[in-house]
């Protein structure tokens, strides 16, 4: 395999892509500088983000590439195991009691995580009245009503509802969110854009139409008076505004139809008071292509996945504002193992060796701490509902 040579951006050699995606990628930078010059030379690093995402036809979640999976850029956790799926199916059900029996993904991927709940819900004979999936994506969409045309139950959604009352469920999908971000200087704190070198390549600068930062976004960081100059970290807007959106759609529901509404959101970050730490001093935003982790988010736009790690008192604080209960905080790891994962994989034969032993290492994968398990965390929030007491064993909400 060819490796692309490290340039000034970039210190690590990664695959070459194609041509066709080489091609693709140019365009998208075509696009991008246009938009910059349309804007007085500089735009938020939040709307390049945006459009190195979700440009459409070319932005990496709305192109044609392959993103997960062992052929992809990064592996999720639906895509280790059916039993991630199986266990997330049954701690709904238990919650339909409460809630309509609905579910209501965002985000849904290659569409793997509905297939195993759905598929577990068929073995189990627990009924489900529907399985809505919000989907940005063009090309996973597509993937995704291959996979599940099985399922009469799944109905795509072009946007939000009003009002929705049943269990929403979110993997990895507060991370590609586009975020801002925000530098410490010597007069305070400054966003930073996006803007063009002499030599047309993308470079991050301070907002020129910003005096100072918007006192909003250093509000999410404590102690922000505290930290050196120099200090750049990202700050959340969209993913929290995209949380109390959420909270306004299940409080409708819960007004209108008086059930329960409950949102699980699994994703890595950490609460505020570890997110911004002295020693982090360039954030977490991180970029992801061919299973590669690298830093540069100008790397190739429209190739590479541009992520950062969940502020998950944020997204907490977000759901507050809007009069959402916060029901529980943990990591991956208690939340799946109290919710049943290991009784699930016990449905396997031990003496199947064949079987047991890849799922038995796909569930350390998910609940080991030095793997996934303490990285990711599952954060609850909801209206009207109460969770099994045994999910709230490892409840962490007073580190929020």
């Amino acid at each position: 395999m060819r490796l692309l040579n490290p340039t000034p951006n970039n210190k690590l050699s990664l695959p070459v892509p194609g041509a066709d995606a080489l091609a693709a990628s140019a365009a998208l930078r075509q696009l991008i500088a246009a938009e910059i010059a349309a804007h007085a030379g500089q735009i938020s690093f939040a709307r390049y983000m945006e459009l190195a995402l979700y440009a459409p036809r070319l932005g990496y979640y709305s192109g044609g590439a392959a993103k997960l999976g062992k052929d992809g850029d990064f592996t999720t956790s639906p895509e280790m195991s059916p039993l991630f799926g199986a266990t997330l199916a049954h701690v709904a059900a238990n919650l339909f009691d409460q809630t309509s029996a609905n579910i209501m993904e965002f985000g849904a991927g290659t569409g793997r995580l509905a297939f195993d709940i759905l598929s577990e819900y068929h073995l189990a004979g627990i009924p489900l009245e529907r399985y809505f999936i919000v989907e940005l994506s063009g090309e996973f969409r597509a993937r995704q009503e291959a996979l599940l045309k099985d399922f009469a139950q799944v109905t795509w959604l072009p946007c939000m509802p009003e009002a929705f009352s049943g269990v929403v469920l979110g993997n990895e999908v507060l991370d590609a969110m586009p975020v801002s971000l925000a530098q410490k200087t010597e007069s305070g704190w400054a966003e930073l854009g996006v803007s063009l070198n002499e030599e047309g390549g993308f470079i991050l600068s301070a907002m020129a139409n910003h005096a100072a930062c918007d006192p909003a976004l250093v509000a999410q960081i404590p102690d922000a008076e505290e930290l050196p100059p120099g200090y750049m970290t990202e700050v959340h807007p969209v993913a929290a505004g995209f949380i109390r959106s959420v909270g306004q759609m299940l409080l409708a529901g819960y007004n209108n139809s008086g059930k329960a509404g409950v949102a699980l959101w699994l994703d890595y970050g950490f609460p505020a008071q570890e997110y911004y730490l002295d020693q982090r001093q360039q954030g977490t935003l991180m970029c992801h292509y061919r299973h590669h982790a690298h830093p540069d988010p100008f790397y190739l736009p429209g190739l590479q996945d541009i992520t950062a790690h969940v502020d998950f008192t944020a997204m907490a604080q977000a759901a507050l504002d809007v009069g959402l209960d916060l029901l529980a905080y943990t990591s991956q790891a208690g939340f799946l193992l109290e919710a049943g994962i290991g009784q699930l994989l016990l449905r396997t034969p031990v003496d199947d060796v064949h079987r047991y032993l890849p799922a038995a290492n796909a569930l350390q994968k998910l609940t080991s701490p030095a793997e996934m398990g303490e990285l990711f965390k599952v954060l609850v929030m909801g209206c009207g509902a109460e969770l099994a007491p045994e999910l709230l064993r490892h409840d962490r909400r007073h580190r929020l």
